[in-house]
């Protein structure tokens, strides 16, 4: 599947899988793009945002996989997440800009990163992201005791208070699985330069604009005032 979706398995020092790439055509790149996914998916199932991101800029793009995803061994879990964002995040090529993709449960991923690198990243999108994953979780289980039970929280708002760099973040009116009110949190609590595309009848990591004509705006936004490398 990976190689009819021209995309690479990416390996660690090691030798042992921990994700897929697809390197820009046009070499040398304008800059590295690192995509966390959402809960549901895999590395695999990202092969869209590759596509849609190299018919606008000349970007290398990595996949992460998650520990215990589709053929990685492990177990996933906040920790075990993380651990493996640190490790492919210091893989990634430093002579170029830096940026960020997460969907959905990787937008916690992805916050981490900005927060623990804040100074090596360029900018970051956010896709139906949300301010702390108990807070959406509280929501869809009223009668529980959330904030007791819940051991892996993604505070997403504690990790951008590290981070001054660009942040773009979609919003679904229709999405059930994040209300949107949950990523309005985030978006209004970020103190620094950021973007809100609004989709009103948009779902959960729905983006209803054309690909290229989002894509195109998120990296305009991104650059905006980033001198080039020559």
């Amino acid at each position: 599947m990976a190689q009819s979706a021209r995309l690479e398995r990416w390996t660690n020092s090691a030798g042992q899988f921990i994700g897929l790439k697809r390197l820009a055509l046009k070499q040398p790149a304008e800059g590295t793009v690192l995509i966390t996914y959402g809960n549901g998916s895999t590395a695999i199932g990202c092969e869209h945002y590759a596509s849609d991101i190299q018919n606008v800029a000349a970007f290398d793009v990595f996949i992460l996989e998650y520990p215990g995803y589709a053929d990685r061994p492990g177990s996933p879990s906040q920790k075990s997440l993380f651990r493996a964002a640190d490790e492919a995040f210091q893989l990634l090529a430093t002579n170029q800009p830096v940026y960020l993709v997460g969907e959905s449960l990787g937008t916690g991923v992805a916050t981490y990163l900005a927060g623990t690198y804040s100074n090596k990243i360029a900018g970051v999108i956010l896709i139906s992201p949300f301010n702390c994953l108990t807070d959406v979780a509280q929501n869809h289980f009223l009668l529980l005791p959330v904030r007791l039970l819940l051991v892996d929280r993604f505070p997403s708002e504690k990790y951008l208070h590290h981070y001054q760099g660009k942040v773009g973040i979609t919003v679904g009116g229709k999405d059930t699985v994040v209300p949107e009110k949950f990523s309005l949190r985030l978006y209004h609590g970020y103190a620094g330069p950021k973007k809100l595309w609004e989709f009103p009848d948009g779902g959960h990591v729905q983006i209803n604009e054309q690909p290229s004509e989002f894509w195109k705006e998120v990296i305009e936004f991104w650059q905006t005032g980033q001198s080039k490398r020559k």
